[in-house]
């Protein structure tokens, strides 16, 4: 596969100081990448617009589904073949990019999800270990799906994988969203061990307990809707 026919989405929102670094690696390894500027107000946009990436801006903030959504859609309009999701604020090795869609080919998959745990992590606090395994079980009893870690920004798919995404839930809750459209569409997916890397920068960015606890009404309450 062509790098040129892989392309990287980024969902960031305030995440002017680190932004240009992601885009870097993402662009020396040859990926196209789009980046959804999700209503920063510290000039993020900018900063990603001068690093290369192609800048999609919501005018407000939407939230990371949103984004992602957006991002998935430009890049499928774009004609992407693969498309891999990517965090913004620099806990991601790019070398994973390529580990995650050779996984498409070597699987015959449609769906490459990144576990940490089946890779390894790097200054990740107990409460954050805590905290993610505790998301797992949750997601594995209320989505039917089989994996080691189900809040892992980091994945990759198929063109025909990414035409099945259709999210609505616009917060964090997107990530157990994409699970169970990945469940329901009946593709085959695999998991890949991917590296996460904790720096002060996003640890203070990243989910709280009390943020798993968001994410389970956010959950609740779309089950209750449907």
């Amino acid at each position: 596969m062509a790098p040129q026919s892989l392309w990287v989405v980024i969902a960031a929102y305030n995440e002017a100081t680190v932004i240009a670094g992601v885009i870097a690696g993402v662009k020396q390894a040859g990926y196209p990448v789009v980046v959804v500027d999700d209503g920063s107000r510290d000039g993020t946009g900018d900063a990603a617009e001068t690093a290369g990436a192609i800048v999609v801006r919501h005018p407000i903030n939407l939230g990371q589904g949103a984004a992602l959504q957006t991002g998935i859609e430009f890049a499928l309009s774009s004609g992407a073949e693969i498309i891999a999701t990517f965090d913004g604020d620099g806990q991601h090795r790019v070398s994973d990019i390529a580990a995650l869609a050779a996984a498409l080919t070597q699987h015959d998959a449609d769906y490459a999800l990144g576990s940490r745990f089946l890779g390894d992590t790097l200054n990740q606090p107990l409460s954050r270990r805590v905290t993610l395994r505790l998301a797992t079980w949750f997601t594995r009893l209320t989505v039917g799906i089989s994996l080691t870690d189900t809040h892992n920004g980091l994945r990759a798919m198929t063109r025909r994988g990414a035409e099945r995404i259709h999210l609505r839930q616009n917060k964090m809750a997107h990530a157990s969203e994409i699970l169970h459209q990945v469940a329901a569409s009946g593709l085959k997916y695999v998991e890949v061990p991917v590296t996460i890397e904790y720096s002060a920068y996003s640890l203070a960015k990243g989910q709280k307990l009390s943020d798993a606890l968001t994410i389970l009404l956010d959950l609740f309450a779309r089950r209750l809707h449907r």
